[in-house]
């Protein structure tokens, strides 16, 4: 017989199948809700870190940039004095605490703006080395710590001078609401700054000196043991096909304290593509972004449904099992050997005849075969048919399974542990959809006026500069350290492209450049064209004009956990998405477009806000953050929305819902593979068996049998082929006596 053909071993398989999910629904079912903290806290918190560390990489990575490229800028023009740098500098880049120009040769300082620069941690002598000018940490005498960004200038016939800026390690943009606390982290696990909640600063000065130092010395504990898994690979912190992001990241939790158990996320600053590394990565600083989070008491743990559930699907499966082995698969194997013996010869007993189905035709066949052996009946004598019960078919009896599968199936997948009704999303999780929404609009508000800055500092440099070749020099080098622009030009005042570089100019030809400092050009376009201008210093109204990638804006808003995401100007109408979309194109559903309205309120100041809908339709969390903050994007009047389904969460309600669903879909695969499985190799061979048995014992003696598949069906088709055989022999033994005697 063959190991995969046959009736045993689809019937077989389907058992073990039922037995092990059955023990894979009781430990499923009964183990969902354990913990009092969902799960989804905890990575909403890991997803929270990781947007600080998103943030401070590229703050830091576009201030060296932005330092490095104005320092390059200066070198390629006419010499000027140190105080004439830092005042350029200062003018166009406010993100710096400190600057300082220093004469390496001699040591002297040249010029300084803002709070002192610690010039006593960059040693001069060793700035030639390869890594002389990375940048650097420097712990104050307050405590506090500042990153040294240094670059060079060079000029002919003058002694090379060192610019030097200084700031702190804040995480930019991140908006914390009221208790949380995000700290940055060196690989040492000391805390080198915080922001928010209860800081190291502000311990014991608060109403309650006691719940302070506890905070702190909570924090302390998770700053070391981030640091401890920062040393990890990132592959190793996160389960595999999980993407996302690509550096080291995870939550921790700690004791209750006063009822509420702190939480914390983590994330090492990682470089934005896979297998690179960048100033800002290389320096080993983690995010650690904790918050105190009240637990519900409530435990949805019910380990008697899952040992209930389970107990009826044994049950369930054990009446299809049975059905399948007392009317197909024994029936089959007696037919099997009741067709041997009468290969073999012994006709003296009838052929024991199955009750129902295609087994009972093949027996009556077999008996009728058995009488024209022995001479009893002749080959047209009329078979007779199975009435009653007998008329069922092994389909029927398939279809009997089945039925008694998917009704258990069916109510697992539709009607079981529904959540709709009976989840409960903790306000965090709603408080960090708002909180989160409101750290994307910032990081683009940020993005875009770090952009315009660019080209501020770049039309500056560009100056009078009248060679279309000079400014292309410039614009290309400004494009090559940027990635988001499209194209940069030189726009003169009467709408003429003096030099340009990248994609072709889309602005409107003939016209001169615009007065807003970022716009749009066109709202109907299929892509929006968002643009900025800076006015060239002495050149009549000249400007240059840079163009934002799309992809860009929209690679900010692919932030894990946030669901859809969309930006939208003051009319509510999509300028940028996370996921495909229309350009310019209404929000999708009218209480999104409520939320966004109601986040910028006439008449007073806008605001973030969020909010958990309830529908028929299941749980969704929602959250609109308008542009808020300096800068040239504010004007725009944008805001950022975001909204994705509570089922999609690590939610108790809603685990016990998607593991009850896929314990019903496993049900249903299981009996759809084995059944259909039988039915392939056993049923529709079978009513083919029956149909020629039924017309060899009704007096074909001329179609030849052929087995197709070596099992039991295939057996009982051989044995019928030798008894064709015989009952053509008998024929020619009865033709020659008859011609004999005649």
């Amino acid at each position: 017989m063959s190991l995969l053909g046959g009736i045993r071993p689809p019937i077989a398989v389907l058992s073990a199948l039922l037995v092990s999910l059955a023990g894979i629904t009781a430990l499923a079912l009964g183990r969902t809700g354990e913990e009092a903290l969902p799960e989804a806290v905890r990575t909403s918190q890991q997803h929270f870190a990781e947007d600080g560390a998103v943030a401070l990489r590229a703050s830091l990575d576009e201030s060296v940039t932005d330092l490095d490229r104005t320092a390059t800028l200066f070198n390629a023009s006419a010499p000027v004095s140190a105080d004439a740098v830092l005042d350029k500098l200062g003018s166009v880049y406010q993100k710096w605490r400190g600057t300082a120009i220093v004469e390496i040769k001699s040591g002297k300082l040249m010029a300084t703006r803002g709070e002192n620069v610690p010039l006593t941690a960059v040693d001069l002598g060793k700035l030639s080395a390869e890594d002389g000018l990375v940048p650097r940490m420097v712990r104050l005498e307050n405590g506090e710590t500042r990153l040294l960004t240094l670059a060079l200038l060079s000029w002919k016939d003058r002694p090379q001078q060192l610019l030097i800026a200084s700031n702190s390690l804040k995480v930019p943009g991140v908006s914390l609401g009221k208790s949380r606390v995000v700290a940055v982290v060196d690989s040492a696990g000391t805390v080198l700054s915080s922001d928010g909640g209860l800081t190291p600063q502000q311990a014991g000065s608060g109403p309650d000196p006691k719940a302070a130092k506890q905070h702190e010395k909570q924090l302390r504990s998770f700053a070391e043991r981030s640091a401890e898994k920062a040393e990890q690979h990132p592959l190793k912190t996160k389960e595999p096909g999980s993407g996302g992001f690509l550096g080291v990241s995870g939550s921790m939790t700690a004791d209750p304290v006063d009822g509420k158990r702190p939480v914390a996320g983590h994330a090492t600053l990682a470089a934005p593509e896979a297998g690179e590394s960048t100033a800002a990565s290389s320096l080993g600083l983690t995010i650690v972004s904790q918050i105190n989070v009240t637990e519900d008491p409530r435990q949805i743990t019910r380990p008697l449904i899952g040992l209930l559930t389970a107990g009826v699907l044994l049950v369930v499966g054990i009446l299809a099992v049975a059905l399948l082995l007392g009317t197909v698969q024994r029936p089959l194997l007696r037919l099997f050997l009741e067709s041997r013996r009468l290969t073999r010869g012994d006709l003296t007993r009838p052929v024991t005849v199955p009750a129902i189905g295609e087994t009972a035709r093949i027996g009556h066949a077999l008996e009728q075969l058995r009488r024209q052996l022995t001479g009893e009946s002749a080959p047209d004598t009329p078979i007779r048919r199975a009435r009653g019960p007998r008329r069922i078919g092994a389909r029927g009896l398939l279809v009997v399974c089945a039925a008694l599968l998917l009704a258990w199936s069916g109510p697992m997948l539709l009607l079981l542990n529904r959540a709709e009704s009976t989840a409960v999303v903790p306000k965090q999780l709603v408080n960090d959809q708002r909180e989160r929404t409101d750290t994307v609009t910032d990081r683009v508000r940020r993005a875009l006026n770090e952009g315009h800055a660019d080209l501020l500092s770049v039309a500056s440099l560009i100056g009078d500069r009248t060679s279309p070749g000079d400014m292309t020099t410039v614009l290309e080098r400004t494009r090559a350290e940027h990635l988001r622009y499209e194209s940069l030009y030189v726009l003169s005042a009467d709408g003429e492209v003096l030099a340009r570089t990248g994609g072709k100019p889309r602005h409107p030809a003939g016209k001169g450049p615009r007065t807003e400092p970022i716009s749009l050009l066109d709202h109907s376009a299929k892509e929006p064209v968002i643009t900025g201008y800076a006015e060239i210093p002495g050149r009549d109204g000249a400007a240059v004009v840079g163009e934002f990638r799309i992809g860009f804006l929209n690679s900010l808003l692919s932030r894990p956990g946030l669901g859809q995401v969309r930006v939208v100007d003051a009319e509510r109408r999509i300028i940028g998405s996370n996921k495909g979309y229309q350009a310019f194109a209404k929000l999708p559903e009218p209480r999104i477009d409520a939320l966004v309205q109601d986040a910028n309120p006439k008449g007073d100041s806008p605001r973030p806000s969020g909010i958990l809908y309830r529908g028929d339709n299941g749980q969704q969390l929602a959250a609109a953050a308008p542009f808020v903050g300096g800068g040239a994007a504010k004007p725009l009047g944008w805001t950022t929305v975001s909204w994705q389904p509570a089922s999609g969460l690590d939610i108790p309600e809603y685990s016990l819902q998607n593991r009850t669903v896929l314990a019903g879909m496993l049900g249903l695969t299981a009996a759809a593979a084995c059944l259909g499985w039988l039915f392939i190799v056993v049923v529709r061979p079978l009513r083919a068996l029956a149909d020629q048995a039924e017309a060899l014992a009704g007096g074909d003696r001329r179609t030849i049998l052929y087995p197709r598949h070596h099992d039991e069906v295939g057996a009982v088709i051989r044995s019928l082929e030798l008894v064709r055989q015989q009952l053509q022999e008998q024929r020619k033994r009865d033709g020659a006596a008859l011609v004999g005697r005649n």
